[in-house]
């Protein structure tokens, strides 16, 4: 039974208001249980740094995620490891045996060129659903406001079908200081011009989850969530918590 007034929230097949859960090895079991009750917050689910190379059951937590509707990818991480020795050819077949649709390009740890990362992006869209990362894992590297912006443009603009803010699992890098403090400066400009239902604001932490449903809206596409923290992230998106409780009754804060 309904009756309280909350915001207007994203169902189904979402393409915004996105929970991106991050898995570092949870068992299928354990995994099993977590899904069967919140499935419904779910919508993308990204196998942890190169994790998904060594799991031993990658086949069946693949089939798992995709039984309820949830699309599973591999960490960036993966991508550059694969990159480095050559072997991309082999990582996209692999992907490809796996039934994995999504495909991460980034640059976390390799300084891979933008121009070279759009060109893998130009030949991986026809077989893939890509996103894409901007920052660097390395918290002591700074990019000018007016990159960050042009990235995200580019990246969108070959094809990308998201494109992620890089904030890490400790949320220390990005778009966040080493002390985990957002850089609200940075926010502020990128939600002016830059379409937010096309970017994933990685926000590891409840506070940094609160901070983008305060700024951008209870629909912001948030990614790095601890698989645990799914049900808690939704009832902060609808106003159930205190720190969200006021969020206004609309579907989209700053952009519908």
């Amino acid at each position: 039974m309904d009756f309280l007034e909350l915001p207007k929230r994203t169902t189904g097949n979402r393409s915004y208001g996105l929970t991106s859960i991050v898995d570092f090895g949870t068992p299928i079991g354990e995994l099993e249980h977590i899904l069967k009750d919140y499935h419904p917050f779910i919508d993308i689910a990204k196998l942890g740094i190169g994790s998904a190379y060594v799991t031993p059951n990658i086949s069946q937590k693949i089939s798992l995620y995709q039984a309820y509707g949830i699309k599973p990818y591999c960490g960036g991480t993966l991508f550059e490891k694969c990159y480095l020795q050559q072997k991309l050819p082999e990582y996209f077949a692999w992907l490809k045996q796996l039934g994995v649709e999504w495909l991460e390009v980034s640059n976390g740890t390799l300084d891979i060129s933008l121009e070279e990362r759009l060109q893998i992006i130009s030949r991986a869209k026809d077989y893939f659903y890509v996103i894409a990362e901007v920052g660097s894992k390395d918290s002591t590297q700074e990019m000018p406001i007016s990159e960050w912006r042009a990235e995200i443009e580019l990246l969108l603009d070959a094809g990308c079908k998201y494109v992620i803010t890089e904030g890490r699992d400790s949320g220390t890098a990005g778009i966040y200081d080493q002390n985990g403090t957002i850089k609200s400066d940075l926010i502020q400009e990128l939600i002016k011009g830059l379409d937010c239902r096309k970017i994933i604001f990685e926000a590891p932490t409840p506070k940094h989850q609160m901070f983008f449903i305060n700024e951008v809206g209870a629909n912001v596409n948030l990614g790095n969530v601890k698989l645990t923290d799914a049900l808690i992230l939704e009832a902060q998106r609808q106003g159930l918590r205190s720190e969200t409780f006021f969020l206004e009754e609309q579907e989209w804060k700053l952009l519908l």
